[in-house]
């Protein structure tokens, strides 16, 4: 047998190692791609979320549940009517069209029947969104009303009352419109977008005749899809509607 010199020796020794190094690393490759294998698996199957192992949550999960068509067009109908009273009050007689010299009288029509009255009970209608609040007592669509909700008034109490209050966020934000209420002005002025000539058809043609919610809702807005939202109405008896969400507090 022929002696082993050390540069022979060395040489083994050297490749072991590298074996060992090559396999670490390989084993360590083969663990994260089937890791993340896995994880994708999770993700499409369990809908949990790999990077923080968190569950992804719906609107409801979070405590925001956005309006739907449905209660966007009820509200968007009740303030153009609400709109259209306050202008219909005026009695106005005004002067249309124009004339290239002073000489020609312009044409007079009442404002109440006026393309003008109509423009200005349209213009910022959505606007008056802002002055509505959540009221996450109620469960219809009731729960978006002006004033400030039962659960918010029982929390500005205890505030009075010294009281330490933490919803997460400062006091003076308290009272500002919520994400749903701002979303909800974006959706009315979309769905206002899209139905503009059957507020004008109803404000030519069927204004005393049929009410706008059900002309501008019922017959275009919502044509073919839920409206039942639009009979929902508080309660007389007690001004609310809907059982109080507990867990609210």
């Amino acid at each position: 047998m022929l002696p082993i010199t050390h540069r022979q020796v060395s040489s083994s020794v050297k490749s072991t190692v590298y074996c060992q190094d090559w396999s670490s690393v390989m084993s360590t490759k083969i663990i994260k791609m089937f890791s993340r294998v896995i994880c994708l698996y999770l993700l499409f199957t369990t809908q949990i979320s790999c990077h923080d192992n968190t569950e992804i949550k719906s609107e409801e999960d979070v405590g925001v549940k956005y309006a739907n068509r449905c209660e966007v067009c009820k509200i968007l109908a009740t303030e153009l009517q609400g709109r259209l009273e306050e202008t219909g009050k005026v009695h106005d007689v005004i002067e249309i069209g124009y004339s290239l010299d002073d000489v020609q009288p312009k044409k007079k029509t009442k404002y109440q029947k006026s393309e003008l009255r109509l423009i200005e009970s349209i213009e910022g209608v959505c606007d008056k969104i802002l002055e509505y609040n959540i009221h996450k007592e109620r469960q219809d669509s009731t729960r978006f009303a002006k004033g400030m909700s039962q659960t918010f008034k029982t929390l500005h109490g205890l505030v009075d009352k010294g009281v330490k209050v933490d919803l997460g966020i400062p006091l003076e934000l308290w009272d500002k419109p919520s994400a749903e209420i701002t979303h909800m002005k974006t959706q009315c002025e979309s769905l206002l977008e899209e139905n503009e000539m059957a507020v004008e058809d109803w404000y030519w043609n069927h204004q005393g005749e049929i009410d706008l919610k059900k002309h501008l809702c019922t017959k275009h807005a919502l044509k073919g899809t839920d409206d039942s939202c639009l009979s929902e109405e508080l309660s007389s008896s007690k001004g609310e509607r809907g059982k109080a969400d507990k867990s609210e507090l």
